[in-house]
């Protein structure tokens, strides 16, 4: 079973995503800031990271700067509501950028062809 790593700081995000990629049969973690992050990231190895651009405590973008460093071949996908930061320099090391929505089935195709 693949193992997904979501990062938000807004809960019921988090929970949402929870239920939604359990369902289609991923195991899921989840990290409310950036420590939380890195924490789980050594103790938990995801095969894949979605990470929120804004978080309360620091930037979404430093923080896939710190995973990069820390394993570059592991995907991650950028989630904000900011369609945005799409031309922000710093995002394109993610492996993907979805908009937030309330509707996930983009976020799970792309979750889908990633881990494929």
């Amino acid at each position: 079973m693949k193992k997904i790593l979501v990062i938000d700081d807004e809960e019921n995000i988090r929970n949402l995503y929870q239920a939604e990629l359990s369902d289609e049969g991923y195991e899921v973690i989840t990290a409310e800031d950036e420590d939380d992050a890195l924490e789980l990231l050594k103790t938990e190895s995801p095969d894949l990271i979605t990470l929120d651009i804004k978080l309360k405590k620091s930037n979404g973008v430093e923080l896939l700067r710190k995973i990069k460093e820390i394993d570059k071949k592991l995907p991650v996908i950028m989630c904000t509501a900011y369609d945005e930061y799409k031309q922000d320099f710093g995002v394109w090391a993610s492996d993907a950028y979805v908009v937030k929505s309330s509707d996930l089935t983009e976020l799970k195709e792309v979750i889908k062809e990633i881990l494929q």
